[in-house]
């Protein structure tokens, strides 16, 4: 493509074909004979679904990582989920100031959409905060998960563990190198280990509220009356997502295990659903209601300018503080003392709207080809467009047809819906009148 052709790309454009650039580059990598333990070349979907995975930071994976990659395959998925983690545009910006050139104007502005910045202006300051948190917190989680893995693996290989699974979790990926235990078994051994859970849960948090969040953190601390409106229903929406279904998995589900146990795992299923992917229970001994309920947290996703994909909870919040409106008959949402524009609420409906069809028909044709349940079905689609990597142990026995609409999900829900709709449709511009008004009944 010509320097001309791309200069005409959007910035929906740019992102999407940088994630699709590095997904097959990383696809034709693990395809190569040293990516696999046993010498011989992975077949291209395989390799195609798993890279896809780990840009796309979902976690659902056909090939058990422990066992199935080599070296030289774990590091180049680790280095796909930090990517993908980062974004795409993100490592594109950090290459062309480390090579001395200069940013200009429509490389800040397809920057800023890749990570949800604020404002155009002072785009690279906030780039290195970014990755300042990034490094700094997958340090400091990968320094504490080695407490917990030295003593059981010994230093090299404790530290080794340490780094890919703190990359994974703030980075939202769910890959984990813990099949040796039991192929497939992510994080069910440490179910009881209060270090490792409390640390990952912590991982996930901080990787998936967003930094733009964390900058009104870092700069307002408790004085939650400053924050922008966007942080406020992101901890607001977060803290409700996981603290609610925490109570009702205790409430409903694990009750063969111990009191202290029982919270735990209950905790850590709750935060897991925003869309990391480790999973410290069998999801398939769960009980449907759980398994459904489930199903419910992982379409809603992480937050806006997060390592984590999926619906996003501004875009629940935004929905709820509608339909709130309506309920009480107001014409505008208001909270926290603002009113939500209308425009924001007809973009969250639009991508209810695609994200609820294209996750409904997809399971059932998953369901159809598959010749499994329905519910199954939509867990692991579900899993898929929310980049979350929770599975019922289904994946590894999907044929091409489900892989393939799974690779199709996991991209969809990273880049985001309407960055997709955007790079695909042309823009239709102002329109040229106002056609009459006509009431329409609803409900």
């Amino acid at each position: 493509m010509s320097a001309l052709n791309m200069r005409r790309l959007t910035s929906f454009q740019t992102i999407l074909l940088g994630f699709l650039l590095v997904i097959l580059f990383g696809a034709a990598l693990l395809a190569m004979p040293i990516a696999g333990k046993s010498g011989q070349g992975t077949p291209f979907l395989d390799a195609l679904f798993t890279a896809t995975s780990a840009i796309c930071v979902t976690g659902l994976v056909v090939r058990d990582t422990a066992t199935y990659w080599s070296g030289f395959g774990k590091v180049v998925i680790l280095i796909l989920i930090q990517i993908g983690g980062l974004g795409v545009v993100t490592i594109a910006t950090i290459l062309t100031r480390l090579a001395g050139r200069k940013i200009g104007l429509q490389q800040r502005s397809v920057l800023r959409d890749s990570v949800s910045a604020p404002q155009l202006g002072g785009i690279i300051r906030y780039l290195r905060w970014i990755l300042t948190v990034t490094f700094v917190t997958e340090a400091a989680g990968a320094a504490l998960l080695f407490t917990a893995f030295a003593g059981e693996y010994g230093a090299p290989k404790g530290l080794v563990l340490s780094v890919f699974h703190s990359v994974s979790a703030f980075c939202n990926a769910g890959f984990d190198l813990m099949g040796e235990k039991a192929a497939f078994s992510s994080m069910t051994s440490y179910r009881a280990s209060v270090p490792v859970n409390v640390v990952l849960m912590l991982l996930i948090v901080v990787g998936g509220i967003g930094f733009q969040t964390l900058d009104d953190i870092r700069t307002n601390r408790h004085h939650l009356s400053r924050y922008r409106l966007q942080s406020k229903l992101v901890l607001a929406t977060s803290a409700a997502l996981i603290v609610i279904p925490a109570v009702l998995f205790y409430c409903f589900e694990y009750a063969h295990l111990s009191g202290g146990e029982r919270v735990l795992t209950s905790l850590f299923q709750s935060v897991t659903t925003r869309t990391a992917g480790f999973n410290t229970a069998d999801y398939a001994e769960m009980s449907e209601a759980g398994q459904m309920l489930t199903i419910l947290l992982m379409l809603v996703g992480g937050s806006p300018g997060s390592t984590a994909g999926g619906m996003k909870t501004t875009t629940l919040a935004v929905l709820m503080i509608a339909a709130a409106a309506v309920f009480r008959r107001r014409d505008r949402g208001a909270v926290f003392g603002r009113t939500v524009p209308a425009g924001v609420v007809r973009s969250a409906a639009a991508i209810l709207v695609a994200y609820l069809t294209l996750f409904l028909t997809v399971s059932a044709i998953i369901c159809r080809v598959e010749h499994m349940a329905l519910l199954t079905a939509m867990f692991e689609t579900a899993s898929a467009i929310g980049t979350v990597g929770l599975t019922l142990g289904v994946t590894p026995r999907l044929g091409q047809i489900s892989k393939s609409l799974l690779i199709f999900l996991m991209y969809f829900g990273r880049v985001g819906g309407l960055t997709l709709i955007f790079a695909a449709l042309p823009n239709a511009g102002p329109a040229r009148g106002r056609f009459p008004e006509e009431t329409v009944s609803v409900g």
